[in-house]
């Protein structure tokens, strides 16, 4: 029935904590409803034809590796952010969601420009925010609860009222452990702290993206997956949240 093309973002460079496994939930989600899956690396200086692919994935980082691919980032922000504004899909973790904001400012004053295609900052405390974590999310059209891990040390401030969540964090820390905020919703794009990987166990944000991205095709997704074990996941991953 077609093949789905993944730009897979350096991955050499911006792979923490398991985030290649929303790439592999991804790739067998769509294998069941029937589509091949091509993912292709990305690495520093190579050549990216944003014409022929479908989606984009880019997993968090360190502050170095950071520093390393924005200039790389850099030289493709115009067009990555005409794709955003026509709705290419998107999924950004951690470090990759920091890039798409104003600057990170680490602990020792030290600011990186980020690509600005948003309006926030993110600061380095030097207490960082760990643990499982809950949101409430509307990403779907209806309301979803979400559930992954977070390992932050930077806390991110939207500046604009309107920048979307991701979600508003019920258990956790989310942006900054404040406003109970997490990530960003933009169009297509989900820029988020949530690792584990985020996409096995929240089918319902899989399927977003899987419906996004036929539907950019021309295919209306009439097939539904059986997610009895993805949502037994789901709640068990949840349950042991709340009651900690």
């Amino acid at each position: 029935m077609g093949e789905i093309k993944i730009a897979h973002m350096y991955p050499d460079l911006m792979n923490l904590y398991g985030d290649r496994g929303n790439l592999i939930c991804l790739s067998q989600r769509l294998k069941w409803y029937g589509f091949n899956c091509k993912i292709t690396p990305v690495s520093l200086g190579e050549d990216l034809d944003f014409n022929d692919i479908d989606f984009i994935f880019m997993g968090g980082g360190s502050d170095r590796e950071q520093d390393l691919i924005y200039r790389d980032l850099w030289k493709r922000a115009d067009r990555l952010w005409i794709e955003i504004e026509e709705g290419m899909p998107m999924l950004a973790i951690c470090g990759a969601y920091q890039l798409l904001g104003k600057y990170y400012q680490a602990l020792d004053g030290k600011i990186m420009q980020g690509l600005s295609f948003f309006d926030f900052y993110t600061e380095g405390e030097e207490k960082r925010l760990i643990g499982n974590i809950i949101l409430e999310a509307e990403v779907t059209g209806e309301k979803v609860t979400v559930v992954g891990f977070e390992n932050h040390g930077g806390r991110t401030y939207l500046n604009d009222s309107a920048i979307e969540p991701f979600g508003k964090v019920i258990k956790g820390y989310g942006n900054n452990g404040y406003d109970k905020t997490e990530g960003i919703f933009y169009k297509n794009l989900i820029g988020t702290y949530l690792h584990g990987p985020l996409l096995p166990k929240n089918p319902d944000i899989a399927d977003f993206f899987i419906k996004v991205i036929l539907m950019r095709k021309g295919i209306k997704l009439d097939k539904k997956l059986d997610n009895t074990i993805e949502n037994f996941a789901h709640e068990q991953v949840k349950k042991m949240i709340l009651a900690g």
